[in-house]
C-alpha cells in the first residue's frame, strides 16, 4: 500500500500546476460569446474514448459525469484521480494564422464506499473559460484612423459532493451537488492614432455564485456471465445564477505619446439574470468480458431558454459521441498486455450565436468535432493508472468567423490503493 505521504507528493505538483494555469486554459475569440469555452467534466478513461460517459461504471476509475457510477467503489479501496492538459491551437481566418498554446487544470476528485450501497465522490472541475485578444481597425481613411481592441479573461468552477444508491441489484441512482462561482471580465476599447481625441474603455464584469444539481441514473442488463449493457441518463435542471453585474464606462482624451488627459469614469450596476440550462444525456456502453467496452452518448443542452445578460442570446448544444476501450489481457507476462487502448470520437453544435453586422440576421457561429486516442498504463507494483490521451479538435468557423484547430494531450493518474482494511499481526 503507498503511504498518504507519498500519494500527497505525487498529487500536489499536479493540483498546484492546475491552479497556477487555471485562468490561462483557451486564445479562443469564440469565448467572447456566452460563459466562454464549456470544459468537458470528463476524467481520464472518458477522455480518451471521445469523451463518453453516461453509461460508462468502472471500479478503478472515477466517472463523475454520472453519479450514479460512484455505487462501482470498493469498500477497501480510495481512489483519487487528478489531471491536467496541454494544448497547442491554431486560428485562421482564411488570410492571416496565429498559434498559441495553452495548459490547464482539468479534475481533481477522491471516492470511495460509506456503505455497500452507498458510495461517495467529491472533487473540483472548471465549468467553464474565456481567454481572448484581439483587434481590428480603419487606416482607409487617413484622417480618422482609429482601432478597436477586444479582451476577455475569467470562467467559472464547481466543488461538488456526490452519492451513489444502488437501488436494485441492477439499478442505481445518484446525485451530484456542486458549489458554482467565478468571474468574467470582458473589454472594449476603442482609440485613435491622432491626439486630441476621446477613447472610450467599456470594461463588463460578471460573478455568479450558486447551487447546482445533476442527477444521475444507470441500469445493467446482464446477458451472460461475458456480456452486460449499462444505460445511463443524467439530468440537469435550469437554474438561475445569483449574479452581480456591472459596466464600466471611461473616457480620456489623447494627447501626445501615452498621455490622457479629462479621464471620465462611470460605473453602472447592471440588474441582468444570467443562467444555466436544463440538459439531459443518455448513453448506452457494451462490455464483454470485462475487456472490451463499447459506449455511446447524446447530450442535449437547452441554452435558448436561458438568459444571458437578461436575453436570449444562446443556440442549444447538441453533442454525439462514441468510443471504444480494450485491454489485450489480464495475465501475461507482457506489460503492454495490461496496458487499455482508447480511441473515439464525437460531434457537436457549440452554443455561440452571432449577429450579422450587416443583415443584422443570428447565425450559429461553429460547428465542432474532434476525434481522440489514448492508453491506460499500469504503474508498477500498484493498483494505480496513468492515463493519457491525444485529442485532435477541429471547431468550424461559419461565414465570416474564424477556423481553430487544437491539438490537446490530457494526462490524468488515478491512485488506486487499498486503505480500509485491518491489518493481521502474527
Amino acid at each position: 500500500m503507498v503511504g498518504y505521504r507519498q500519494i500527497l507528493c505525487a498529487i500536489m505538483p499536479v493540483i498546484l500546476s492546475g491552479v497556477t494555469v487555471a485562468q490561462n486554459q483557451t486564445n479562443s475569440p469564440y469565448t467572447r460569446y456566452g460563459y466562454g469555452d464549456l470544459s468537458s467534466q470528463t476524467f481520464g478513461k472518458s477522455k480518451g474514448m471521445g469523451g463518453v460517459a453516461y453509461g460508462l461504471r468502472d471500479g478503478h476509475q472515477i466517472n463523475a459525469v454520472n453519479p450514479a457510477s460512484y455505487t462501482m467503489a470498493d469498500s477497501l479501496t480510495l481512489l483519487f484521480d487528478a489531471g491536467v492538459s496541454l494544448q497547442n491551437t491554431n486560428l485562421s481566418d482564411g488570410k492571416t494564422k496565429q498559434n498559441a498554446g495553452n495548459s490547464g487544470f482539468d479534475y481533481v476528485a477522491m471516492q470511495f464506499r460509506l456503505h455497500p450501497r452507498l458510495g461517495m465522490t467529491l472533487g473540483l472541475l472548471p465549468y467553464s473559460n474565456v481567454g481572448y485578444n484581439f483587434s481590428q481597425g480603419n487606416t482607409e481613411d487617413p484622417d480618422n484612423i482609429y482601432y478597436k481592441t477586444y479582451s476577455g479573461e475569467g470562467g467559472f468552477h464547481q466543488a461538488f459532493l456526490g452519492l451513489g444508491f444502488k437501488v436494485l441489484k441492477n439499478l442505481s441512482a445518484g446525485v451530484n451537488a456542486s458549489y458554482f462561482w467565478g468571474e468574467i471580465i470582458r473589454q472594449d476599447h476603442v482609440g485613435f492614432a491622432d491626439a486630441g481625441k476621446y477613447e472610450i474603455w467599456r470594461i463588463n464584469t460578471l460573478s455568479a455564485k450558486d447551487f447546482k444539481l445533476d442527477l444521475g441514473a444507470q441500469y445493467t442488463l446482464s446477458v451472460n456471465k461475458k456480456n452486460d449493457i449499462t444505460l445511463g441518463v443524467v439530468f440537469s435542471p435550469k437554474n438561475n445564477l445569483k449574479n452581480d453585474a456591472y459596466l464600466q464606462t471611461q473616457t480620456a482624451l489623447t494627447s501626445s505619446g501615452s498621455e490622457y488627459t479629462d479621464s471620465h469614469v462611470e460605473t453602472k450596476d447592471l440588474n441582468t439574470t444570467h443562467g444555466l440550462p436544463m440538459s439531459i444525456g443518455a448513453g448506452v456502453a457494451y462490455r464483454y468480458d470485462g475487456r472490451l467496452t463499447a459506449a455511446a452518448d447524446y447530450t442535449f443542452q437547452k441554452w435558448s431558454d436561458v438568459d444571458y445578460a437578461g436575453e436570449k442570446a444562446l443556440y442549444d448544444m447538441h453533442k454525439v459521441a462514441a468510443g471504444l476501450e480494450y485491454l489485450p489481457g489480464f495475465t501475461g507476462r507482457s506489460y503492454f498486455s495490461h496496458i487499455k487502448y482508447r480511441i473515439g470520437g464525437y460531434y457537436s453544435t457549440p452554443y455561440y450565436k452571432v449577429q450579422d453586422p450587416a443583415t443584422k440576421e443570428y447565425y450559429r457561429a461553429s460547428a465542432e468535432y474532434g476525434v481522440t486516442a489514448g492508453f491506460a498504463l499500469p504503474l508498477p507494483r500498484t493498483r494505480s493508472v496513468l492515463s493519457i490521451s491525444a485529442q485532435y479538435v477541429n471547431m468550424k468557423g461559419k461565414r465570416a468567423m474564424l477556423d481553430e484547430k487544437y491539438m490537446r494531450l490530457c494526462i490524468g493518474i488515478t491512485f488506486n490503493e487499498r486503505w480500509f482494511f485491518k491489518r493481521t499481526v502474527d
